[in-house]
């Protein structure tokens, strides 16, 4: 059986607070276990923020084998969401790395803390499946109340039109102002005045 080398990962919220309790608490765990720190990751960031540098950085250590267990105060220190979550922990799982979450005793490793990560992914396909059919009845009830869905299709604009717009783009008219002028939308104008925006583009002089 190969030497347990430990990441250990904080996280809190905000700047002004500090992680010192949890780092004290988790290696002293690992201590207890004759672990080895391999190292210590901290971010200090809100949960729901996409942006996490040291997981980050964890995760691209974890796929280097720079260690062989990952443990954290609370399971809900790790993930922004249980989408997110399960995928962190399905990328442990994958390069056979084991999750210890010290609050809730959950440990991979263990046949308990297997049970909880198929809790997990369960919960996570609940919750997709969830949103899937919110879009689509969100989708349906608004065809029925005959609202047009996606951009407009660019092969409406006919080659005189896009021309004018162009020359009042040349002649300082914000993409802003050429939509509302236009009746379409900001994306439409940008990709109108560019050179490859419509099939009829290349007819346009200049061009």
């Amino acid at each position: 059986m190969k030497e347990a080398r430990i990441a250990v990962y904080t996280r809190v919220s905000t700047s002004d607070q500090s992680d010192e309790g949890q780092e004290r608490e988790l290696l002293e765990f690992a201590e207890r276990r004759g672990w080895a720190v391999a190292e210590v990751y901290k971010d200090k960031i809100s949960g729901i923020k996409n942006n996490r540098p040291e997981l980050d950085r964890l995760l691209a250590d974890a796929k280097k084998a720079r260690f062989t267990h990952v443990i954290v105060w609370r399971i809900d220190r790790l993930g922004r969401s249980v989408n997110h979550l399960l995928e962190v922990l399905e990328t442990f799982k994958a390069l056979d790395i084991k999750f210890v979450s010290l609050s809730e005793a959950i440990d991979t490793s263990t046949p308990a803390g297997l049970m909880v990560f198929t809790v997990l992914a369960a919960v996570a396909a609940l919750e997709r499946s969830i949103l899937v059919e919110r879009v689509k009845l969100g989708i349906a009830n608004a065809k029925r109340r005959g609202v047009r869905l996606g951009r407009p299709a660019l092969k409406r604009f006919g080659v005189d039109e896009i021309s004018k717009m162009r020359e009042e783009r040349s002649q300082g008219a914000t993409f802003r102002q050429l939509a509302r002028a236009h009746g379409t939308s900001v994306w439409t104008v940008h990709t109108l005045c560019s050179k490859k925006g419509h099939p009829g583009v290349s007819k346009i002089k200049g061009s």
